[in-house]
C-alpha cells in the first residue's frame, strides 16, 4: 500500500520517526538512485561495445585499454552500490531502515537524506572509522 508523497516533500523531525509517508519517500529515493545506476551501466556497456579496439596507434591504444580498466572498476564498485541499495530497500520493507545497526538508536533524517544506504549513526560511523584507523595503523 503506497503513500502519495508530493515532489516537494522532505522527512522532518516534527512526524513521527520513519512513519509511512518517510519509508515511501525513502523507497523512491533508493529505487531512483538504482535506476540511474543501472542506466548509466547500460549506457556504458553500450560504449564499451561500440568502441573501436582496432585502434593502430599504440599509444591510443594503451590509453583506451587504461579507460576501460576504469571504467570496469566503476562499474564494480556501482554493482557493489546496489547491492547495499536493495539491502536498504529490504530493511524498509522489515522495518529496521532509519536504525543504527550498532546501537538500535534511530538515525538522523538528515544523513539518511544525504546517504540513504547508512546503516550506522553518525557517532557510531565515526567510532567504527576510529577503531579502523587503530587496527590499520598497526
Amino acid at each position: 500500500m503506497a503513500v502519495d508523497i508530493t515532489e516537494d516533500y522532505r522527512p522532518s523531525d516534527d512526524e513521527p520517526f520513519m512513519n509511512e509517508r518517510q519509508r515511501e519517500y525513502f523507497r523512491n529515493k533508493l529505487l531512483a538512485w538504482k535506476d540511474d545506476i543501472l542506466r548509466e551501466s547500460r549506457e556504458t556497456l553500450e560504449n564499451l561495445q561500440n568502441e573501436n579496439a582496432q585502434l593502430p596507434d599504440l599509444a591510443d591504444r594503451a590509453s583506451t585499454e587504461t579507460d576501460r580498466a576504469l571504467e570496469l572498476r566503476t562499474r564494480d564498485r556501482q554493482r557493489k552500490l546496489i547491492a547495499k541499495i536493495d539491502a536498504a530497500l529490504e530493511r524498509i520493507e522489515d522495518g529496521t531502515y532509519g536504525y543504527c545497526e550498532e546501537t538500535g538508536e534511530p538515525i538522523s533524517l538528515k544523513r539518511l537524506d544525504a546517504r540513504p544506504i547508512a546503516t550506522l549513526s553518525v557517532e557510531a560511523q565515526e567510532r567504527h572509522e576510529r577503531r579502523e584507523r587503530v587496527y590499520r595503523d598497526d
